[in-house]
C-alpha cells in the first residue's frame, strides 16, 4: 500500500500544497514520500473520473493509496467561516443534485430512484479516522458540511436558499463530492480540506482574497503527512 493521494482542482492548488509539504519535510528538504499531490480538474465529473483512474492504476500496480483528500480553495458562508480560514468537511454533499419544483429544490434521493443508482447518495461522510487526524493537526479549522456545486453560487437569493437548505454548511467548492464518490467506489478513506478565498454571495472579485487562501492552503499542507 502506498501513501496519501491529495486531489486538487488546478495546478496552483497543488503547488501551494507541495510548498507546504516541502517546508515541513525532512531535513534534506524533500517532501514526505508517501504524499502524492495531483490536479484532477475542475468540477465534480472530471474530478471523479480522474480520481477513479488514479485509484484504479495504483490498485492495479499493487500499491493502492491508503486514503484520498480533496483539497483546494473554496467559497465560505458568511458568519460561518472567515475568508482566509481553513475548513474540514465532516461530509461532502452534492448540493445541486436533484430537481427544481414550484415548492423548491428536491434532493435526488427524494425522486424515487433506486439507491443503487445513486452511488451511495449525494452525501458522503468523511472517514472518521482521517478526519480526526486532520482535526488534531489543524485545531483552528472550522468543521462542517462542504457543498459541491457545478455552478458557483453568485446571487443573494441563491446564497440564502442554499444556506437555508444546509444550515450546517460552511463552504462550497466544485470537486469534493466527485472525489468522494471515486474514493467510496474504491473502498478508500476520504476527507476534504478547503481554505476560503471569498464569501459566498453576489459575485464580487474585489472581495476575493486568493493570496490569503493559497497561503492558508500551504500552511494546512503540514497536516497531510
Amino acid at each position: 500500500m502506498t501513501g496519501l493521494l491529495v486531489a486538487t482542482a488546478v495546478p496552483a492548488e497543488a503547488e501551494a500544497i507541495r510548498a507546504g509539504l516541502t517546508a515541513s519535510a525532512t531535513p534534506d528538504g524533500t517532501a514526505p514520500p508517501d504524499v502524492t499531490v495531483l490536479p484532477v480538474g475542475v468540477g465534480p465529473a472530471v474530478a471523479a473520473a480522474a480520481t477513479a483512474r488514479l485509484l484504479a492504476l495504483a490498485e492495479a500496480a499493487g500499491r493502492p493509496y491508503r486514503a484520498v483528500v480533496s483539497a483546494g480553495i473554496a467559497g465560505g458562508f458568511v458568519g460561518r467561516v472567515a475568508v482566509g480560514g481553513t475548513v474540514l468537511a465532516d461530509r461532502s454533499v452534492a448540493a445541486d443534485l436533484g430537481a427544481e419544483s414550484p415548492g423548491g429544490f428536491i434532493p435526488v434521493e427524494d425522486l424515487g430512484m433506486p439507491p443503487e443508482l445513486l452511488g451511495g447518495g449525494r452525501i458522503v461522510p468523511a472517514d472518521p479516522g482521517l478526519l480526526a487526524g486532520l482535526r488534531a493537526a489543524l485545531p483552528g479549522a472550522t468543521v462542517g458540511t462542504v457543498l459541491t456545486v457545478s455552478t458557483v453560487t453568485g446571487t443573494a437569493a441563491s446564497t440564502a436558499a442554499l444556506a437555508q437548505r444546509h444550515p450546517d454548511a460552511v463552504a462550497e467548492a466544485m470537486e469534493g463530492y466527485g472525489v468522494a464518490v471515486a474514493a467510496a467506489q474504491a473502498g478508500v478513506p476520504f476527507a476534504e480540506l478547503r481554505t476560503v478565498s471569498n464569501p459566498i454571495g453576489p459575485r464580487d472579485r474585489s472581495a476575493w482574497r486568493m493570496r490569503e487562501a493559497f497561503a492558508a492552503l500551504t500552511s494546512a499542507a503540514a497536516a497531510l503527512h
